[in-house]
């Protein structure tokens, strides 16, 4: 009788194991242990941020973990409300894309007392030393492919020049803003300093080009302003565009002076994100560039640490130097962004099935 009660008992145990062998990457087979994952987004005013959103919770669903996704409205206050209900109902981690990454110490403080993993997402959260991990791309490099568009599409190697152009700039507040700026003027400053490029306006440095909350009605205004102080009898050869959505405000201010025809084809233009508004602006001649970055391998990224993290496993980073918020150099992984053009969009973008080629039309 003990034999058998003693080979139940084993198999019951070989059971038991096998089943929680089963269990999903986020918590038991039966749901009690799920962990949640609070997803925090700045805006639903850029297609790219709705896009990492539903990425997210796609790839954390399917690895068995609960998502609560909300997007802040680029409203300061709203986004620190929300966070902060996701600490009170439970959450195991916080993603966090900031609208402005200073602004979130205190509710940061409150989530290590709560004990919740914090990854910051594409956008640096500083002055804080409770921020885990940053999943982001390599953003300095994104600027730089940014300058070497402007250097290819103007033949700045080879042609004698000079050119004109204009820089703008993306959100102050926003550390990426900088790196983008940085990146592309380690390509582009070189060819300032030596009068091939001209900068009409004079207007240089993110004191002056920044644009607030990376607002395309904010740089079609000051788009327009250079080009009635600086270009009556002059032409506008490039303009540094750090984002899809500032470069169709840019555009827009151009088509209403002329640029856009035979006699006054547009400018140099680069943008960043792969927006469908931008690309079809490439496609139809307007927007000569963009910078993708696939959002779908991000929040790939983004899961494989998380899940790393709650295992007590090696968690996936290869930059520990680049990422100092003030505080502490933050331990991150830089994904690889893509140039793309007239030229190469199908690939990138349709081929990858980022998009539907119906999308683009």
């Amino acid at each position: 009788m003990k034999k058998s009660l003693t080979l139940v008992m084993s198999l019951l145990m070989v059971l038991a194991i096998a089943l929680s062998a089963c269990a999903p990457a986020g918590g038991s087979a039966g749901g009690d242990d799920v962990k949640t994952v609070g997803i925090s987004m700045p805006t639903k005013t850029s297609t790219r941020w709705i896009s990492d959103g539903e990425s997210m919770v796609k790839v954390f669903e399917e690895m068995g973990y609960k998502t609560d996704l909300q997007f802040a409205d680029d409203d300061i206050p709203n986004q620190l409300a929300q966070i902060e209900n996701m600490i009170t109902k439970g959450a195991d981690v916080l993603v966090i894309a900031a609208i402005d990454g200073s602004t979130l110490t205190d509710t940061l403080a409150k989530a290590k007392e709560a004990g919740v993993l914090v990854i910051a997402y594409d956008r640096l959260l500083v002055n804080s030393a409770n921020v885990d991990y940053y999943a982001t791309f390599d953003n300095f490099g994104v600027g730089v492919i940014m300058g070497t568009q402007i250097e290819t599409g103007l033949d700045l190697k080879n042609q004698p020049g000079p050119f004109n152009i204009e820089l703008f700039g993306g959100s102050p507040d926003d550390t990426n803003a900088f790196y983008f700026y940085d990146g592309a003027m380690s390509v582009l400053q070189p060819y300032i300093d030596s009068g091939k490029l001209v900068v009409q306006s004079g207007q240089t440095g993110m004191d002056k080009v920044s644009t607030l909350r990376w607002d395309g009605i904010v740089a079609q205004a000051r788009m327009e302003n250079l080009l009635s102080a600086y270009y009556t009898d002059k032409r506008v050869d490039a303009v540094l565009s750090p984002y899809d959505g500032l470069s169709i405000g840019i555009i827009s201010a151009l088509k209403s002076v002329g640029y856009g025809t035979a006699d006054q084809p547009m400018p140099v233009i680069t943008g960043q994100d792969a927006e469908v508004a931008s690309v079809k602006a490439m496609i139809a001649g307007e927007q000569t560039y963009t910078v993708f970055k696939d959002t779908r391998e991000l929040a790939k990224q983004t899961a494989a640490m998380v899940d790393a993290a709650l295992k007590g496993l090696e968690v996936p980073i290869n930059d520990t130097k680049t990422y100092d918020n003030g505080v502490k150099i933050v331990p991150s992984y830089l994904l690889t962004p893509f140039s793309v053009d007239i030229t190469n969009y199908e690939k990138y973008l349709v081929e990858s099935g980022y998009y539907t080629a119906d999308q683009l039309k």
